[in-house]
């Protein structure tokens, strides 16, 4: 049997809840599971960011983190607008679609969690799976922000398949998205 730290550094995550180290260490029982945290996270190669969320050093993944706070979840609004070009504005936080509105600050990093209905969060159209952690596409973080934003100001909309958008709409049962996409599919037409 491998033991609890090269199961731990044989992992590609560098983020772990202790959901994740209950499972990649085979623990069952909970107060093994709270004592092995303990002492690693005192001894050892594992950094407590938020309560039950660990590190395995400092060079962890930002946007793991975000995802990993609260599942499901996935990195979205202006973090990938802005990523794509659709937006100008630089923010040092990261925006995440979640179960719920709150926001964090661990490390000096501020992450951002903007509540969706579960029909849409649950939703895996637009969304791509990076390994460790989940983006939506430029085209479904523009239907998020006007889904919450109804009258935010994009910079630059030349990037996004529009048909895509058309199609992604669909998800949120929402008529009055469908209208303002309209809206801003005209304007940007001209």
């Amino acid at each position: 049997m491998k033991r609890p730290l090269v199961k731990l550094y044989a992992s590609p995550k560098t983020v772990l809840t202790g959901g994740d180290l209950a499972i990649l260490w085979n623990e069952t029982n909970p107060n093994n599971l709270k004592t092995k945290i303990s002492y690693y996270t005192k001894h050892g190669p594992l950094i407590r960011l938020l309560r039950g969320v660990f590190a395995k050093d400092k060079n962890y993944d930002l946007k793991e983190l975000a995802t990993g706070i609260y599942r499901p979840s996935y990195i979205s609004f202006e973090t990938v607008l802005r990523g794509a070009g659709i937006i100008f504005q630089h923010y040092d936080t990261i925006f995440v679609a979640g179960p719920w509105t709150k926001t964090f600050v661990v490390d000096n990093h501020k992450i951002t969690f903007r509540r969706l209905k579960p029909a849409i969060l649950y939703n895996p159209a637009g969304i791509e799976n990076r390994g460790s952690y989940a983006i939506a596409t430029p085209e479904r973080a523009f239907l998020d922000m006007l889904y919450l934003f109804p009258d935010y100001y994009f910079d630059n909309l030349n990037s996004l398949d529009w048909n895509k958008c058309f199609e992604l709409a669909r998800i949120y049962d929402n008529k009055q998205l469908i209208i303002r996409l309209h809206k801003y599919h005209k304007k940007h037409a001209q």
